[in-house]
């Protein structure tokens, strides 16, 4: 793309300080699933396999939400788009705690369903974005910053989770294992119903929040403008979205519903893998945090290092490498020692969404809102990879079944980096 002028540029620092804040609010709600596992666990007295479904019906909304996003975006923009995301959102926060407090788990899933499908109609605007406020080059660099305004959100959002609602989760432990009859059902109740005031606060601040976005100053762009010359009469442009013309998307695709996959197994499921050591509840709660610290780092460091010393593609190949080696750390360890190489999975995850979603949707001019929807659709990983851990691990050793997940996605990514990002790959 053409350089900025100096005040278009300071209108698309503004534009990006408001992308930013709705990244916020995304990894918020987003890693706020880590600790929901361990309260519905408890709350409605499941086992790992059912309270997994907390992260299957959040992440699958995208799947089915994502597509249908990419109409709404058409017609109203991705700015309109934005603000009906927040309003989806705030519903489905308000469900939640309604069901949540009255212990019906149906509904509550019902909730965080819809949460989910308002967060893919935010997230399939937010992240083209992104890519068309600056150059394609260095859009890794972009989107790495809005990832650490998400991640903090996400370190933030276990702590607040966890001394707000999980706080003395030993102590209730051992009285439920006590309690009988009424004083149960009493003592579960009341520990639910410490979920209902902030959940409903975040409902009402995501209607103000639609409502700001309405009357803020960012931009009315359309996925056109990613790349005005993609369609023009003698381009390279893409003219269709079938595989050989597209290829380097629909590798993508792939590529992020592995990524997100292994990626909340390294954060929302590290509590359920430091429960397999008999670590403490009181411990576990926070153990979400650990990871998304690693990401903020991580985004740090990539964030620098992309494009000034390494390419998209390179840092990604070198963060695939990282986490097989995690991975294999993690196997061969025990106890706090294990639970922290997959905490450090945040680091060596923090830089493969930055840089696979700007390769991915590059070129696509016309297509890039429809581009940008099959991408959030990848993030349905996170419901299909970590369920089968909850599964697998009631039978197999659950170190071996996080590595035997894990490991192949990561060399996906690697290939992906290597191979099937290529700048000729769509041509």
């Amino acid at each position: 793309m053409r350089p900025l002028p100096t005040t278009e540029a300071g209108s698309h620092l503004r534009s990006l300080a408001i992308v930013g804040g709705l990244f916020f609010v995304t990894g918020l709600f987003t890693w706020l699933n880590g600790p929901l596992i361990t309260f519905v666990r408890l709350a409605f007295d499941l086992d790992d396999v059912n309270a997994f479904l907390i992260l299957m019906v959040f992440y699958i909304s995208y799947f089915l939400f994502a597509l249908p996003a990419s109409w709404v975006h058409r017609r109203l923009g991705l700015k309109g788009g934005l603000a009906a995301g927040l309003v989806v959102m705030a519903v489905g926060s308000a469900v939640f705690a309604e069901f949540a407090t009255r212990r019906v788990y149906p509904g509550a899933l019902a909730g965080l369903f819809t949460l989910g499908g308002g967060l893919a109609l935010l997230q399939t605007a937010i992240n083209p974005y992104v890519s068309i406020l600056g150059p394609i080059e260095s859009g890794a660099q972009r989107i790495a910053l809005m990832g650490i305004c998400n991640k903090f959100a996400g370190l933030l959002a276990p702590v607040i989770l966890g001394v707000v609602v999980l706080n003395g989760l030993d102590a209730l432990t051992v009285q439920l294992g006590t309690a009988q009859g009424a004083t149960r059902e009493h003592l579960l109740n009341a520990f639910a119903s410490k979920i209902e005031v902030p959940y409903l606060i975040a409902s009402g601040l995501l209607i103000l929040t639609s409502v700001l976005v309405m009357v803020s100053p960012l931009p009315a762009i359309r996925g056109a403008d990613a790349n005005p010359l993609a369609d023009a009469p003698g381009g390279k442009g893409i003219t269709g979205l079938g595989f050989r013309q597209a290829r380097h998307l629909w590798l993508g695709v792939v590529c992020l519903f592995l990524y997100v996959g292994v990626e909340v197994l390294a954060g929302d499921a590290i509590g359920a893998y430091g429960r397999g050591f008999g670590l403490p509840l009181e411990q576990v709660r926070f153990m979400t945090s650990w990871t998304l610290a690693a990401m903020l780092l991580g985004y740090g460091v990539g964030g620098l290092c992309t494009p000034r010393f390494l390419s998209q593609q390179a840092y990604l190949q070198l963060s695939a490498v990282l986490g097989i080696a995690l991975v294999i750390g993690a196997l061969m360890t025990r106890g706090y020692v294990s639970v922290g190489f997959v905490a450090a999975l945040g680091f060596a995850n923090a830089m493969i969404w930055p840089a696979v979603f700007p390769l991915a949707v590059r070129g696509l001019g016309r297509f890039t809102e429809t581009g940008s929807a099959f991408l959030i659709m990848g993030i349905a990983g996170g419901a299909v990879i970590p369920q089968a851990f909850a599964v697998l691990k009631q039978v197999y050793n659950f170190q071996v079944v996080f590595a035997a997940l894990t490991l192949p996605c990561y060399l996906f990514i690697y290939a992906y980096g290597r191979h099937g990002a290529s700048s000729d790959s769509g041509r």
